[in-house]
């Protein structure tokens, strides 16, 4: 299983590397690449419109202030897209929140709160684990371990 972990920028690896390292937690392989809706919107819609043939099964997007990563790549997918609005500038996040989660019917992105990376991973096991119950043990065992004692 692979998932992609793409942001908007190099300044967003702090806060989207949660995403990486909690899809690690559960053996599943993240392919972490800075895409730029804006910059580089050719590449953006090639990598999505080729995302599930790649091998990939679901991707997690974060971006700040205009925030239009996740919505571009869900329009050239049908895999599940999870968007991570990316806090910064003079709305401290809540600009890319509002980015992110206003999708018109039809190209959904699941979205997850302001620098909500572990969350967007997680929601991404969740989807898996669906089907796979040897995830949903580890799952199981997170949640447990996260409730502490």
């Amino acid at each position: 299983m692979k998932v992609a972990v793409l942001m908007g920028s190099p300044n967003d690896m702090e806060k989207m590397q949660p995403a990486a390292d909690t899809l690690a937690a559960f053996d599943i392989e993240a392919d972490v690449r800075v895409m730029s809706a804006h910059r580089n919107p050719a590449a953006v819609t090639e990598m999505a419109a080729g995302a599930r043939e790649a091998g990939y099964v679901a991707l997690i997007c974060g971006a700040g202030r205009a925030a239009h990563l996740a919505g571009v790549v869900a329009a050239h997918t049908t895999l599940p897209v999870v968007g991570v609005p990316i806090s910064g500038g003079a709305l401290n996040g809540v600009d890319a929140l509002y980015s992110t989660v206003q999708m018109p019917p039809g190209v959904p992105v699941a979205t997850v709160a302001v620098d909500g990376a572990v969350n967007a991973a997680l929601l991404v096991v969740e989807m898996l684990a669906i089907s796979d119950t040897g995830l949903q043990a580890k799952l199981d065992d997170d949640r447990r371990r996260r409730a502490g004692p």
